[in-house]
């Protein structure tokens, strides 16, 4: 009776499974049948999964035009340059209000709890980044969300959890505090910081609403904006905002726009899968209390 409850248990929850994959492998493979479609098969926002004829137009509309290349390689830099500074100064940060010895660090924490629950809100926030000088520049999307309380707080948790026969070895045997958290723990401490990458890679690569209001240059747009502007906006403004070649989006319809966000999501579906396996130990490990 055991085993029979058991096996009607397996199988409704693989049921279940099932069709919660579904939903969410269906509008991808939709979104990829129509990219591979001519655009007569998708008037009128057709649904169908299997393309009855394949036209890589769209494809090779993307690839030859500047703008969108470009777009592409802006959110590569703004990503790159983002994640690592964003994981130098939380690394920094946790690891020094991780020592019970840092003066003011029960002040400190209070401030960055307060930051958790009250913010100076967007206009404040865009006179800041205009007092700055930062207007337009790259820096405008990095330096504001440089890092936050909660990654603090979860890394310092995990700092402080380390065993502290570590920390005094290295100080016999000469190390200052930049050689210990080199060398002893940004090792141990893989997990959490693969963690967080994938965090603010996402985080970044995802953005949208920073670049709207900070920068005014076209040139200098992620490819979230140009993707937006492509779905939401129409092709109007597309070949006004962008640059992109009005008669042939207009051809292509919403091939090109499937295929835009297809090749906009491929790198960061390719990296996830690494760092995948790091989540629930990091985020557990970083979560335990002393």
């Amino acid at each position: 009776m055991v085993l029979k409850r058991f096996s009607a248990f397996n199988f409704i929850n693989a049921l279940f499974l099932l069709a919660l994959s579904l939903t969410v492998i269906v509008p991808f493979w939709y979104m990829f049948a129509v990219s591979v479609s001519p655009v007569s098969e998708s008037i009128g926002g057709r649904f169908f999964l299997i393309p009855k004829e394949w036209n890589l137009e769209a494809y090779r509309y993307l690839f030859s035009t500047d703008r969108f290349m470009i777009s592409i390689g802006n959110t590569v830099y703004i990503t790159a340059v983002g994640t690592v500074f964003n994981l130098l100064i939380s690394i920094t940060l946790a690891y020094a209000l991780s020592k019970k010895t840092l003066p003011g660090r029960r002040w400190m924490l209070y401030l960055m709890l307060f930051t958790m629950v009250f913010n100076g809100g967007l206009i404040p926030s865009y006179l800041l980044i205009k007092w700055l000088g930062l207007l337009n520049s790259y820096w405008a999307l990095i330096l504001p969300g440089a890092t936050n309380a909660f990654t603090v707080l979860v890394m310092k948790t995990f700092f402080q959890n380390l065993p502290e026969s570590l920390d005094e070895a290295a100080r016999i045997d000469g190390a200052g505090e930049l050689r210990i958290l080199w060398s002893v723990v940004i090792p141990l401490s893989m997990p959490i910081i693969a963690t967080f990458s994938l965090f603010f890679m996402v985080a970044h690569w995802n953005s949208f609403f920073g670049a709207i209001i900070y920068l005014s240059d076209s040139g200098k747009w992620p490819i979230q904006v140009l993707l937006r502007l492509m779905v939401i906006a129409g092709n109007a403004n597309i070949a006004a905002e962008s640059n992109l070649n009005f008669e042939l989006v207009s051809k292509v319809g919403d091939n090109v726009k499937m295929a835009a966000i297809l090749v906009a999501m491929v790198p960061i579906i390719v990296v996830y899968p690494f760092l995948q396996k790091h989540f629930a130990k990091g985020a557990m490990l970083g979560s335990i209390k002393e």
